[in-house]
């Protein structure tokens, strides 16, 4: 009978050590801006009960409609799988009573999400999301810090030309007027859209100005801009931050079609792109959302954050060609001839690892000739050797691996020889 190799599901990605060097990167940088506002961190179950996303992020929307990974455990509760980090921290915020806490209550996580979508290029069904929200406070200078965090991260991972892509989608008092004349203006160019778009529409008429369909531009350009329709408490609020943006140099352009993908926005929304990726060159978008805590049974509790795929970060770094730095590879690589050369190089490797050096040996019974090439192939700086002649006389060889030759040392003096060169921490 032929075994039929078991493969992983369509829409993960198993990362492999040779990328593991882009996500250690990414995450000290994240780990470095976060510490550099006072951003908290927080960790989140990867499972909720279903109502928390349908009440939440909103049952009109894709996520919830489309995909969302939902089954019934053994009591007959309705589970999901995290779609999205937003909806979970304000339940934790309103669960844990964070309310008590100093206002804004400022918090980040990193950690897996699940969506069932059609994978695509930075786009999978298990990806990993960095997220950031602050709560409790409706101040636009919280915006303001909000979008920094994400231009600072993505400024520190070495991407340029960095813009603001920025709207606001008004508020529950405003909201409800401006719907009326983006859904008339669609009913005025009926058979002009998508089906698509017809049955956001019905469900969540915002969503139809982010459609990316040719034969929906059209109408999408001759829609009313919600911008326009703001209540004075809106406008104030959108033309504070517009003040906050200019007087700190960043650089930003109103899109009257942003307006995200999920009902609890509200106000500020916005995309930081970097101009020189191209298509799709969003790297990452959040926005405000004022109302999601009395919505999920809490007290009213302003809140604004972002999230960004680290997948997709992993991909555009990759395109830039940006370089990071590889923590990965040892130092020290120890070759051996003789099975008592071999017993030695045990030992020293215990002693160099309990004094932070990070090393490694070569396995099996290869010839020299072979450890030194396995060596080369690793990347190591130096390779110390020892055969039955230094083993008798107590010193190793010590081969400079990018080319400065080879030098003969005695064992006691073989770590002030690495400290000098700076491979002791």
């Amino acid at each position: 009978m032929t075994k039929i190799a078991i493969t992983s599901p369509k829409g993960v990605k198993d990362i492999l050590p040779d990328d593991e060097k882009y996500w250690s990167y990414i995450k000290s940088c994240i780990q470095r801006i976060v510490n550099l506002y006072d951003y908290k961190r927080i960790d989140l179950p990867v499972f909720e009960e279903t109502v928390l996303y349908q009440r939440g992020v909103g049952k009109g929307t894709d996520i919830v409609e489309k995909e969302m990974y939902t089954f019934k455990d053994k009591a007959g509760t309705s589970i999901t799988l995290r779609p999205e980090f937003t909806a979970g921290t304000v339940r934790a915020y309103i669960q844990q009573g964070m309310a008590s806490m100093l206002k804004p209550v400022k918090l980040w996580s990193i950690g897996p999400v699940f969506r069932y979508e059609r994978p695509q290029a930075g786009r999978f069904r298990q990806h990993t999301q960095f997220n950031v929200e602050a709560l409790g406070e409706i101040d636009p200078a919280l915006d303001f810090e909000i979008m920094s965090i994400a231009y600072d991260l993505f400024t520190a991972l070495g991407f340029k030309n960095l813009t603001f892509q920025i709207n606001s989608i008004g508020c529950q008092s405003c909201r409800p007027s401006y719907l009326k004349k983006l859904i008339r203006h669609y009913r005025n160019h009926s058979g002009e859209f998508c089906d698509e778009c017809e049955r956001r529409l019905k469900n969540n008429p915002l969503r139809v100005l982010d459609c990316k369909r040719a034969e929906c531009q059209r109408v999408i350009e001759g829609a009313p801009a919600i911008y326009e329709e703001l209540c004075p408490e809106c406008r104030d609020h959108f033309e504070t931050l517009k003040k906050y943006l200019d007087r700190n140099g960043r650089i930003y352009r109103l899109n009257r079609n942003l307006v995200r993908g999920l009902d609890y926005y509200t106000k500020t929304v916005f995309e930081v792109w970097s101009e020189e990726i191209g298509a799709q060159n969003a790297v990452c978008g959040g926005g405000r959302y004022d109302g999601l805590a009395e919505i999920l049974g809490g007290p009213p509790t302003p809140g604004v954050g972002f999230a960004s795929g680290l997948e997709r970060i992993v991909m555009l770094l990759k395109k830039e060609d940006i370089s990071v730095p590889d923590t990965n590879s040892a130092a020290v690589f120890f070759a051996y001839q003789g099975q008592d050369a071999k017993m030695r190089v045990v030992e020293m490797l215990a002693d160099f690892r309990e004094r932070g050096i990070s090393s490694i040996m070569a396995f099996g019974s290869r010839s020299l000739k072979a450890q030194l090439r396995e060596a080369n192939r690793r990347g190591v700086e130096y390779t110390v050797i020892i055969g039955e002649d230094e083993l008798s006389k107590d010193i190793v060889q010590v081969k400079h691996m990018k080319g400065e030759g080879q030098v003969s040392i005695s064992v006691n003096d073989l770590i002030p020889f690495f400290k000098e060169r700076g491979v002791v921490p």
